[in-house]
Order: structure tokens, then C-alpha cells, then sequence
């Protein structure tokens, strides 16, 4: 109980006791008095009571934040330690990447390399082939560059007879010029495609079909330069693709004539880039 509060009512007990005789009013307001102290302190010890109570909430409360903040401390340093971790890692991620990508960018300096070497051999080779065959482009052949690769183009008329897989004299002689080039170009795969037109074969004996026809007419020319010329055969294929890339469409006698062609597909030898992008 607060020592404030029973002072007052000490001096109204002593002034009750020293007082043999007092007045009714007097009397009636020390009882006021009286009874007005003991309601204050009533209330005064409920306060004290309920702030004893709230500083228990409070030490409660103080205990649960100082335990989180205990809590967050660990945690916050944990994260410090994985940050870390992240960070060390992450530089060494960062140096194996950008080691992989120099690797990947002289990896492709060297095919760029390569590549540009193929180009400039490839139209050294054309440049060598209309040099050599000039004679006969104004006969139905043509040199020119398709997908990195020289194809050679001699229409039906300037090899062979109508429906005929014996290459004549005029055709041998482009042959003959052609395989001088060949010959110096050791490095150059030679694929021989024979080319006809929609229009069916009919009375041409053991030739059945377009098909037929086109691939006897690329093997004549194969053996000829194989046989005749002395090309390496295993330099050379033999492929037949009947009517069925023509170059065009038109439909007429003209575009039939274009599309009836032994086309000789020359492409340099790409061993080195095959190797290097395995």
C-alpha cells in the first residue's frame, strides 16, 4: 500500500482520538473523508495492480522479442554464410563460362577460318573451270557457285544423241578439258548427277525409265573420266535424279531441253571442319 495514502488518515484517527467532543458536521465530514481515502486507495492499489500486471506483459514481451531478434541474429548470419558461399561459387561459375565461351569463340574463329578458305578455293575453281571450258558455254555449258559447291552444267545436246548414254566426240572433248582441272585439284570430291526431262522414255531398249536414263547417262560420264581421263575413282560418285529436280518449270520444249543436263557437282574436301565441330 503507498505510504502517501496513510498519512492523511493517520491525522484524522489522531484528531478523532485528541477531539473528546465534535460537532456533527465535523463528524460527518472526516467519516467523507475517510471514506473518500479508503475508494483512492482502493483504486491506487488496483492500479498498482494492473501496471504490476502490464509489466509482466511487458518482461514477457521484452523476453519473446529479445528470443526473435536472438532468432533473426542466427539467421542473418546464416545468410551471410551462404551469401558467401554464393558469391565463391558464383565467381567460379562465372570464370568457367567465360573460359567455355573463349573456348566456343576460337573454336568458331577456326571454323570461320576454314570456312573462308572453302570459299576462296571454290571460286579459284570456278575461276579455273570457265577459263578451261570457254570453248564450250556457248555448246550448253555452265560453271557457276551453289551452297559453297562449283557445279559444272552440260545440257543432254552437248554429251549425248537423243536417248543415248554414249557420250560423242564433242561432249568427250569438254570432258577431257574438264578432267585437266580435276586432276590438279586433288582436294575436290566430284559427285556426277544425270538429269531428264517429264516426257517418258519409249523404244530406247534395256533403258526402262527416266530413271534409267539418268543414271546410265551419269555413269557413262564417270567412266569416261575415270577410264579415259584417269581420274582417281574414288573421288567420284554416280548418282541419277530422273526428272525430278528440274531447274525449269516452264513446261515447254525449251524448259525440257534446260532440265536434261548432266550436272558435276565439285565440293572441296571439309575433313578438317568435319573434325572440328565433332
Amino acid at each position: 500500500m503507498n505510504k502517501f495514502f496513510f498519512i492523511p488518515l493517520l491525522f484524522v484517527i489522531a484528531s478523532l482520538n485528541s477531539c473528546i467532543v465534535l460537532s456533527t458536521k465535523k463528524y460527518n465530514a472526516l467519516l467523507a473523508q475517510k471514506d473518500s481515502l479508503g475508494t483512492s486507495l482502493d483504486k491506487a492499489t488496483l492500479k498498482i495492480g494492473s501496471l504490476e500486471d502490464e509489466i509482466e506483459k511487458l518482461r514477457a514481451d521484452t523476453a519473446r522479442l529479445n528470443s526473435r531478434i536472438a532468432d533473426l541474429t542466427d539467421k542473418i548470419t546464416g545468410l551471410d554464410k551462404n551469401y558467401s558461399s554464393l558469391r565463391k561459387n558464383s565467381s567460379s561459375e562465372i570464370n568457367k563460362l567465360s573460359d567455355n565461351l573463349k573456348a566456343r569463340e576460337a573454336r568458331l574463329k577456326e571454323v570461320e577460318d576454314i570456312l573462308r578458305k572453302r570459299d576462296e578455293a571454290t571460286n579459284a575453281l570456278k575461276e579455273k573451270l570457265q577459263q578451261a571450258l570457254l570453248g564450250f558455254q556457248k555448246s550448253g555449258l555452265s560453271v557457276d557457285i551453289r551452297n559453297g559447291k562449283v557445279y559444272v552444267s552440260l545440257t543432254d545436246k552437248l554429251l549425248f544423241d537423243t536417248g543415248s548414254i554414249i557420250i560423242d566426240e564433242k561432249g568427250k572433248q569438254a570432258l577431257t578439258e574438264l578432267a585437266k582441272v580435276l586432276k590438279t585439284q586433288p582436294d575436290i570430291n566430284i559427285a556426277v548427277e544425270g538429269h531428264t526431262d517429264n516426257q517418258r522414255v519409249l523404244n530406247l531398249g534395256q533403258i526402262k525409265d527416266n530413271w534409267d536414263l539418268s543414271v546410265l547417262r551419269a555413269t557413262s560420264v564417270v567412266r569416261f573420266l575415270t577410264d579415259e581421263q584417269k581420274v582417281p575413282a574414288e573421288r567420284l560418285t554416280a548418282t541419277g535424279k530422273g526428272q525430278y529436280q528440274p531447274i525449269d518449270k516452264a513446261g515447254n520444249a525449251e524448259a525440257r531441253s534446260h532440265n536434261r543436263r548432266i550436272e558435276i557437282v565439285l565440293s572441296p574436301k571439309l575433313d578438317e571442319l568435319y573434325n572440328l565441330i565433332k
